[in-house]
């Protein structure tokens, strides 16, 4: 009785005086890199129906991130459109800037933007070597030292990072790629320590195969190849890491410094 009585409280404490739900992220910024497609796009969505004010950005091909901003509006939330190249550090700052400009402060940082260029080390050159590192880590560094401080006065923040199984596991022909994402989980390890006593939680995500245009991309046999090694016998959606992000910013209060899986069982 009085674990029923606990949840019908908890309920009530999500209601308006009106009886319309309470949106958890009301009034907080948030800022999804790579935000105009796949996992990130979702992310955004997820983050946007709890109320956050959403910055959505892109890299390149602005209309995605102005079709997902027309989107939000519609359903009531501010919203502003943002280009950055982050692989270059000026602009992740530039990013950082523009949205506290025009939006706020920014609460909540996630660094999904990423690329790939997949070939074995004795063909990958420097530059492609470089241009996964700089985008899928270095970026992580800039944008989180650019969004730092204004959480740090607030003494509240969400910086989550996201990973990858390649991260935990290493793959062929993605030497690069792996090494970027496996330096995000050590880089969000060693920053969530430091940032604790200002009540920021720092976490990584890291997704196995989640069905997006990648996927779609790949040949019949390798989709079925890739599948088979994943025990529950499918693909993830990017919905279901969207849902894992919008719980680490509303409910994840004392969760900090973690990697957290979501791969179907994949890796363990």
């Amino acid at each position: 009785m009085r674990l029923e009585q606990e949840i019908e409280e908890q309920a009530g404490e999500r209601q308006h005086v009106n009886g319309s739900p309470q949106k958890r992220l009301a009034g907080k910024v948030a800022v999804v890199t790579g935000s105009s497609r796949g996992i990130g796009k979702a992310i955004a969505k997820a983050l946007a129906a709890e109320g956050a004010i959403m910055g959505v950005h892109y890299c390149r091909g602005r209309e995605g991130a102005d079709e997902l901003a027309a989107e939000f509006e519609r359903n009531g939330n501010r919203v502003g459109v943002f280009q950055a190249d982050v692989a270059k550090p000026e602009e992740c700052h530039r990013l950082i800037e523009q949205v506290s400009k025009q939006l706020g402060p920014v609460d909540i940082l996630v660094n999904n933007a990423g690329i790939n260029r997949d070939k074995s080390l004795r063909k990958m050159s420097a530059v492609e070597w470089d241009e996964v590192i700089q985008t899928n880590l270095s970026s992580v560094f800039h944008c989180t030292k650019a969004a730092l401080e204004p959480m740090v006065v607030r003494n509240w923040g969400r910086i989550i990072n996201v990973a990858s199984i390649i991260g935990q596991t290493g793959a062929f022909g993605q030497a690069n790629y792996a090494a970027a994402k496996a330096g995000v989980i050590a880089f969000t390890k060693s920053v969530a320590q430091e940032l604790a006593k200002f009540g920021i939680t720092v976490n990584a995500i890291c997704p196995g195969f989640v069905d997006t245009d990648m996927i779609a991309g790949m040949p019949p046999a390798a989709r079925d190849a890739v599948k088979g090694r994943i025990p529950l016998g499918r693909f993830g959606d990017a919905d279901e890491v969207a849902r894992l992000v919008r719980f680490l910013c509303t409910e994840g209060d004392w969760i900090t410094g973690a990697q957290l899986n979501i791969n179907g069982g994949q890796y363990m």
